[in-house]
């Protein structure tokens, strides 16, 4: 069952909160403020409207006040929060698009794409909307059209399962990578934007400290995604999704689930080639980062790209680019194997494995991908359905 909650944290927005407040509650939508420690006078102008208020003690930062109204909506049955800005960037009416949306897209978190198509908006904003949806792309390989707007619906379930630590304004970007990674989606919702000095009086965001503290995030989520092991996927739609499995022992199976998964054949091709490509080239000690970086821009699937590189390590993949690098430079092959070829030319043994790794990476690739491509084939065209039911389970 859908049941949205409207949640706008405040901090000393004593000129914007009363009439967003009044504007929040027009919609027809229960409405929750969290006071984040508030020291002036604002959140005594609501407290005779029908709004729900949690009060801090002290600031505790715009994150923390987004998971203690998802706690509480949790204690009080609602399905999700729609977060609006206190500082009268947002117009609250808009809140009905958003609850439109949740019924098409229960579990999903959907973000306001703020219209920037307007002379008001400050040059400072465009650019850091662009840096951020950037690096949500990096690291989690979807296109975000504005990982910066506050304006969102979130699902109750996934704000107190996905584990954040940044409790400020930092939150709001940690919260879309980590929600990608745990399965959900992220959609844009497009919504207009009011640009004032009363807007930007009543904000509080620090230039500095939160530019910082999103940087620090940014990175920590960075470095977590060079990791090869895969994220805990929360939240699936189905069984098969939680026994994804992959082994190239068992190539048959592994094709199964992945078509299963509605993985289809070209990105199965695709990630393949990219794995025995960066595999294969001679970028030495940096191979997984390399793949897991690439697939990641490229939209495609680490796993698979991480498994099949595998197939590179050696010593069979670099002995051949050794041989192919050595037969380049000398017209014949490499056949002595000891100290003196081994170990003192050790250095020209690396240089031959350089030029031979550049040159056999791209027909190791195309070979790669014509093989996973007829596996693909075989698998659709002689494995009986039953079997094929099995290989899923």
């Amino acid at each position: 069952m859908i049941k949205p909650l409207v949640t706008i944290p405040t901090y000393n927005n004593e000129k914007t909160v009363p009439a967003i407040v009044e504007k929040a509650l027009s919609t027809g939508l229960p409405v929750l403020v969290v006071n984040d420690g508030s020291t002036d006078k604002g959140i005594e102008t609501i407290r005779s409207t029908s709004a729900e208020i949690i009060d801090f003690p002290h600031n505790r930062g715009k994150g923390a006040a987004i998971l203690a109204a998802a706690r509480w909506a949790g204690d009080n049955n609602y399905s999700h929060i729609i977060t609006v800005d206190a500082d009268g960037q947002h117009n609250p009416m808009e809140v009905n698009g958003f609850v439109e949306l949740i019924k098409s897209n229960p579990m999903a978190i959907i973000v306001g794409k703020r219209d920037f198509d307007n002379e008001n908006v400050p040059g400072s904003s465009r650019f850091g909307r662009w840096w951020s949806n950037l690096w949500c792309r990096i690291t989690t390989g979807l296109t975000i059209g504005d990982s910066q707007s506050g304006f969102r619906a979130y699902p109750v379930e996934a704000l107190n399962k996905v584990r954040c630590y940044g409790k400020r304004y930092n939150f709001e970007v940690e919260i879309l990578v980590r929600s990608a990674w745990a399965g959900l989606d992220i959609i844009d919702a497009h919504i207009s934007v009011n640009y004032s000095a009363d807007t930007k009086e009543a904000s509080h965001f620090d230039p500095f400290w939160d530019n910082y503290r999103i940087s620090m995030t940014y990175t920590r989520l960075v470095i977590r995604n060079f990791f090869p092991w895969p994220h805990n996927v929360i939240f699936k739609t189905s069984e098969e999704k939680k026994k994804l499995s992959l082994s190239l022992r068992h190539p048959v199976k592994s094709l199964g689930i992945l078509l299963k998964e509605n993985t289809t054949p070209k990105e199965i091709v695709s990630a393949s080639m990219l794995g025995i490509l960066l595999g294969t080239l001679p970028l030495i000690a940096m191979h997984s980062v390399s793949i897991i970086f690439v697939a990641t821009r490229l939209r495609l699937n680490r796993l698979i790209a991480l498994n099949i590189s595998h197939l590179c390590a050696p010593p069979l993949v670099p002995a051949i680019a050794i041989e192919t690098g050595y037969f380049i430079r000398h017209g014949k092959f490499l056949t002595e194997f000891n100290y003196q070829t081994l170990g003192h030319e050790v250095h020209q043994r690396l240089y031959e494995y350089v030029i031979g790794a550049t040159v056999i990476a791209p027909f190791l690739t195309l070979f790669a991908g014509l093989v996973v491509y007829l596996l693909i084939l075989l698998y659709k065209n002689l494995v009986p359905e039953k079997e094929k039911e099995k290989s899923i389970g």
